[in-house]
């Protein structure tokens, strides 16, 4: 069953918590080649960052609030990606089975029986197929401003950014994407383009130079041969979960550059799922609307299952 709610509460409890969060200490490691951090103690959280071809670095805060509540909270850098290298990066190294692959050697290094999944972003659609594979291994599944179960999300992608922005910063989008079409791929040129997509993924315009910074870092060649592995691999598991039986919470903004539709396919694809529509908020809840992100997360993780 899923159902549509948004929860407001006291403005001011996501402050208190992040003052709590310096306290959750980071542990780290190595699953193989795969790097991981640990925070906290008590029911486990795997959070899945977005991308692809980037590391966990942005997430920290998101897993240190968390920790705080009483979870122990787990980041990891995919593959090629921060402290997890490889010797080379090809289409025989970046795949998706073995990201998924990774994910399953990271729970066993743990010695962990069950885990909760947050997947962001394209972190969503890893979350997925690894839910799919090791549906045992689930507690409950977060989906967070994620990624379709299939590759349909990416057709509304460009225009929906577009829309986030001003006329003016349109004009200005479209200069600069022709240019470095044209071969002017200098440090200016993608500087500038990530400022401007950056103020498409959120609301609140001041937290655009912080998604510009992670934006300027993406590896296009992990970005690239991941999504080319999911072409050649036909991506479609919105079949897959009709035996699922974990909880699923799907959180989406309503601004953000994936469309409401493709967050309504996801919870529809469940059987025991709910989806939270975030008002003024697009593509980093926690930030946008950090209040409503984490009250929904919470009462998620607290919930009788």
């Amino acid at each position: 069953m899923v159902s549509i709610l948004v929860r407001f509460i006291q403005r001011g409890l996501v402050f208190v918590l992040l003052s709590f969060a310096a306290l959750a200490q980071a542990e780290s490691g190595y699953a193989g080649n795969i790097y991981y951090q640990t925070f906290g103690s008590g029911t486990p959280v795997l959070i899945i960052n977005g991308g692809p071809g980037l590391d966990s670095a942005g997430f920290e805060a998101v897993a240190k609030t968390i920790a705080a509540q009483g979870y122990q909270t787990i980041l990891f850098d995919q593959r090629g990606t921060g402290h997890s290298k490889l010797s080379s990066i090809n289409a025989d190294t970046i795949q998706l089975a073995l990201m998924v692959q990774d994910i399953e050697q990271l729970r066993q290094q743990l010695h962990i029986k069950q885990w909760v999944i947050l997947g962001h972003s394209f972190g969503g659609m890893l979350g997925a197929a690894y839910a799919a594979k090791y549906p045992q291994h689930i507690r409950k599944l977060i989906f967070s401003s994620s990624g379709g179960l299939d590759l349909q999300f990416r057709d509304q992608i460009a225009e929906r950014l577009l829309n986030n922005l001003s006329l003016q910063e349109q004009i200005r989008m479209q200069m600069y994407q022709l240019r470095q079409r044209s071969g002017d791929d200098s440090e200016g040129t993608r500087d500038t383009l990530a400022q401007l997509r950056a103020r498409a993924y959120v609301v609140d315009k001041s937290k655009a130079p912080l998604i510009a910074a992670r934006l300027k870092v993406v590896n296009m060649t992990i970005n690239q041969l991941v999504f080319a592995d999911l072409e050649k691999n036909h991506f479609d598991l919105k079949a897959q979960f009709k035996q699922f039986k974990a909880p699923v919470l799907v959180l989406q903004g309503e601004n953000d550059i994936i469309s409401t539709e493709t967050a309504q396919t996801i919870a529809g694809s469940f059987s025991k799922a709910e989806l939270v529509l975030l008002p003024q908020c697009a593509h980093y809840g926690w930030l946008d609307q950090p209040d409503l992100y984490y009250s929904a997360v919470f009462r998620f993780l607290k919930a009788n299952s």
